[in-house]
């Protein structure tokens, strides 16, 4: 049975949390010990799982099992705040990113601070999240194009804002909803004027402490399995 193939319910498209993974995990592993599904089915399930991006794909893993009915779906997560908690971000950047006729870049496995600050005047400014290491959950890119471009590029499983605007340009920020509680939220700010300002997902890229997380908890539903 390839449950991978089939379509997850309507109106289930938004992004799975660690705590969407664990119940499911947990009904898997019930029905493992009243005899339900086999052993394989269990680590085929579980492997599905923690691969699963959706809240609908999750709940295909346990379409046929009782207790996917009678807890129902699972609810919809809380988007983030659309504007960062009073008094969590600091007035100073913690880092500036300046290109004057130039280019510049953060990219890789870097730290991110609070407040990041990205000037492209006549330039470009790469920033990119997608493999940086998150001391924050919230994150402030103040981000200014003047005949210039500022690209940004986040991690999947985080959430991502924008409020900005264009003058004879473009400013233009992917809504971006995590589903998790705890993920990271990027804010990006500012203005472009005769420019461009870009800020969207990178696919494939993912959070890695997010999935440290994930893993720790199958690993731990798994444990219990074994210790039945």
């Amino acid at each position: 049975m390839d449950l991978q193939k089939q379509t997850a319910p309507a109106g289930s498209e938004f992004r799975a949390s660690d705590a969407e993974r664990d119940r499911i995990a947990d009904i898997l592993h019930d029905a493992l010990a009243e005899g339900r599904i086999t052993a394989d089915e269990h680590a085929e399930r579980v492997d599905g799982v923690l691969r699963a991006k959706t809240v609908g794909e999750l709940e295909v893993f346990i379409r046929d099992l009782p207790a996917a009915h009678r807890q129902g779906p699972a609810p919809a997560p809380a988007p983030a705040p659309y504007r960062p908690t009073a008094g969590a971000i600091p007035m100073d950047p913690d880092d500036n990113v300046v290109a004057i006729f130039s280019g510049a870049v953060r990219k890789g496995r870097w730290r991110a601070g609070r407040r990041i600050h990205a000037y492209a005047i006549f330039g470009s400014v790469e920033i990119d999240l997608s493999e940086a290491l998150f001391d924050h959950q919230q994150v402030v890119i103040k981000s200014f194009a003047v005949f210039g471009s500022v690209d940004i590029r986040v991690p999947e499983n985080v959430s991502l804002r924008g409020m900005g605007g264009g003058v004879l340009g473009s400013f233009e920020v992917d809504t971006l909803d995590s589903g998790d509680p705890e993920a990271p939220v990027v804010y990006v700010d500012g203005w472009a004027v005769l420019g461009s300002v870009e800020a969207r997902p990178r696919r494939g890229k993912f959070v890695a402490d997010i999935l440290d997380r994930v893993q720790r908890k199958v690993d731990k539903s798994l444990r219990k399995h074994l210790d039945h």
